[in-house]
């Protein structure tokens, strides 16, 4: 887009003359480690969110599981806090904090939280604020320093709000306070588009299921124009080995 002197940029906008210096990271959104270690090998994962959902489904013990996924991928690796209170936050976060450099505490967006969350902040432990669903609530979180903040856009468009909307109005507060170093983590994306949105607005990383990821490497014309281009090659009998 472009802005002349008196046009301003809209929500999610940024001005032509601010380049990111970095791509949007895509972290692998489960706790099944096959489907990490098979993703991982594409050299397109950067890191990898789990929660107590996920770990149920994998049938393994949560510590396990972790620790194995941090072997796997070198990127951040949330693990999350069962404790609903701040003491017990902080003690289980520093228990998963100790399990390997690249782990990312993961904290509900509750008062409790968001001391935790300072807390963690304070002593230099990452962070990922989830379970966001308004632009009050990502602004509560980078006060306490979080280092994700992790709005639920699937979830709002269920209850047929706009999730991308809660993006950009992030971002665009997020924009207007340069000190602000909380990312904006793109959560419950249910779609390719939902990740294509969210980049065409800025935002720093989407953490995607598996199925979704895979879905992004499709379309139909691909196929079709590789099938034509082989068939045209196996015609000229020739190998290039």
């Amino acid at each position: 887009f472009s802005t002349g002197p008196d046009q301003q940029p809209g929500p999610g906008q940024v001005e032509p003359d601010i380049k990111q210096d970095y791509l949007m990271e895509f972290f692998i959104d489960t706790a099944d480690i096959n489907e990490i270690r098979e993703l991982a090998a594409t050299g397109l994962v950067d890191g990898v969110t789990t929660n107590p959902s996920l770990i149920a489904k994998s049938g393994r013990q949560f510590i396990e599981v972790i620790k194995e996924i941090t072997e796997v991928v070198s990127g951040p690796v949330s693990a999350e806090v069962t404790s609903l209170k701040y003491e017990g936050m902080v003690e289980e976060g520093r228990k998963l904090a100790a399990i390997a450099d690249n782990i990312v505490v993961k904290l509900p967006l509750t008062p409790d939280g968001l001391k935790a969350c300072k807390t963690f902040s304070d002593e230099g432990i990452s962070t990922n604020v989830t379970l966001c669903f308004s632009s009050a609530q990502a602004l509560l979180a980078a006060k306490a320093g979080a280092t994700y903040i992790s709005p639920f856009i699937g979830r709002l468009d269920d209850l047929a709000q706009d999730g991308l909307l809660l993006i950009s109005d992030i971002l665009e507060i997020y924009s207007a306070y340069p000190d602000i170093s909380t990312k904006v983590l793109v959560a419950s994306t249910r779609s390719p588009l939902h990740i294509v949105e969210a980049a065409k607005m800025g935002a720093d990383t989407a953490t995607i299921p598996p199925a979704v990821l895979r879905a992004m490497f499709k379309h139909p014309l691909t196929d079709k124009g590789l099938e034509a281009f082989m068939a045209d090659w196996e015609k000229t009998g020739q190998s290039i080995l």
